[in-house]
C-alpha cells in the first residue's frame, strides 16, 4: 500500500511541476502576460484554436495573437518533443540493459539529422519527406551499430557504445559533406541552425502532426513496459518467460527510431534529454519500467519546455536549444555518475 501512495505522490509532484512551468511559459517572452491573461485564453482555447487554424487572426487580441500564434504552438511542440526524446532513451536503455545508451550514443540521432539536412537539400521537398529521410537514415543507423556490435565477440555494452560511437561518426562525416554541397547563402546557414535544435519556427500545423505520433508511440511503450522488464533481465530469461526478445527489440527500436526521427526532423538534434532524463528517473525510483517509462516521459517534458524557456528569455537574442540542454544535462549526468558508483544495471 505504501509503494501506491509513494507512485501517487511522485505523479502528484510531477504534474504539479508541470502545470506550473506551462502557466510560467505562457507568461514569460518578451511581452509578458498576466496570469488572468493566459486562464481567459485557456478558457477558450477550443473556440480559439478553430480562430487561428482558419486564419481569421483579425479577431484577436493582442495577448491572444501572441499565446495562440507563438506561444502555445511552442510549448506544446516542447513538450511532445521532450516526452519523445525522453521515453525512447528509456526505452533503449532498457532494450540494451546499459545506462550508456541513448538516442546519441548509438548514432541514432546522427542518422536521422543526416536524413533531415539531404530533405532539406532536395528540390521541392516537403515536410513529410524530410521526416521519411529522417526516419530511413536513423534506422540505417542503429542498424549499422548492431550489426557491428555483434560482429565483435567481446563484452556487449562496451562494443554497442563503441559501435555507436563509430557509426556516429560516420554519419557525422557525411553531414559535413552535405554542408559543403548546400548553398552558402541559403541552405547552409539553416541547415547548420536547425541542427543546433530551436523550437523557433515552431506552428499549428507542424505541432498537430507531430503530437499523435509521439502520443502513439509512447501508448506502444506504456503497453509493453511490463516487458521492457522482462527484457532487461537478458534473452534467456525472456524466452523461459514467453517473450520474443529479438521480435520486440526489434518492433520497439523501429518505434523509438521513429519518435526520434520525427523530434529531430522537426526541432533539430537536442542532446541529453534522451540520457539524462531516464537517468535522473531510474536513480530515484529504481529500474522498474512500469514507472520509468511515464515518469520519463513527464520529466522529459518537464526538462524541455523550461530548457526552451530559458533558451528565448535568458538574453536578448534567442540561444540554440541544444546549447541549453548541454550546459544543463551535462553537469546533471557527470552528478549521477558520481552518485550511481559502483552500482550496475539495477
Amino acid at each position: 500500500m505504501s509503494n501506491k501512495i509513494d507512485e501517487k505522490r511522485v505523479y502528484l509532484i510531477l504534474f504539479s511541476l508541470l502545470a506550473l512551468l506551462i502557466l510560467l511559459s505562457a507568461c514569460i517572452g518578451r511581452m509578458p502576460l498576466a496570469v488572468s491573461e493566459v486562464f481567459w485564453a485557456v478558457a477558450k482555447f477550443p473556440s480559439l484554436l478553430w480562430t487561428v487554424l482558419q486564419g481569421d487572426y483579425g479577431s484577436l487580441t493582442e495577448s491572444e495573437r501572441v499565446l495562440f500564434l507563438i506561444r502555445f504552438p511552442r510549448m506544446v511542440l516542447a513538450l511532445a518533443v521532450g516526452c519523445g526524446l525522453s521515453v525512447s532513451g528509456a526505452v533503449y536503455q532498457g532494450l540494451f540493459r546499459n545506462p550508456l545508451v541513448s538516442p546519441d550514443i548509438l548514432g541514432v540521432a546522427a542518422g536521422c539529422t543526416l536524413g533531415a539536412a539531404i530533405g532539406l537539400l532536395l528540390p521541392g521537398s516537403s515536410f513529410a519527406v524530410v521526416r521519411l529521410l529522417s526516419f530511413i537514415m536513423g534506422l540505417l543507423a542503429v542498424s549499422l551499430a548492431l550489426g557491428l556490435a555483434r560482429a565483435v565477440p567481446t563484452s556487449k555494452i562496451l562494443v554497442l557504445v563503441l559501435s555507436g560511437i563509430i557509426i556516429g561518426s560516420l554519419f557525422h562525416a557525411c553531414l559535413m559533406i552535405v554542408k559543403i554541397v548546400a548553398d552558402p547563402y541559403g541552405e547552409l546557414p539553416a541547415i547548420v541552425f536547425w541542427t543546433m535544435g530551436s523550437l523557433s519556427g515552431a506552428s499549428w500545423q507542424d505541432t498537430l502532426q507531430i503530437v499523435p505520433i509521439i502520443a502513439c508511440g509512447y501508448l506502444i511503450f506504456h503497453i509493453f513496459r511490463y516487458r521492457l522488464n522482462v527484457l532487461s533481465l537478458g534473452d534467456g530469461q525472456a524466452k523461459a518467460l514467453g517473450v520474443n526478445p529479438r521480435g520486440l527489440r526489434l518492433f520497439l527500436i523501429a518505434v523509438s527510431s521513429l519518435m526520434i526521427a520525427v523530434c529531430v526532423s522537426s526541432c533539430g538534434q537536442i542532446a541529453w534529454v534522451g540520457l539524462v532524463v531516464p537517468h535522473i528517473v531510474r536513480t530515484c525510483l529504481g529500474p522498474n519500467h512500469r514507472l520509468v517509462v511515464p515518469c520519463s516521459a513527464l520529466l522529459g517534458a518537464i526538462f524541455l519546455l523550461g530548457a526552451d524557456d530559458i533558451a528565448r528569455s535568458a538574453m536578448s537574442c534567442e540561444l540554440p536549444l541544444g546549447v541549453i540542454t548541454s550546459l544543463i544535462g551535462g553537469p546533471i549526468f557527470a552528478w549521477l555518475l558520481y552518485k550511481n558508483q559502483n552500482r550496475g544495471w539495477v
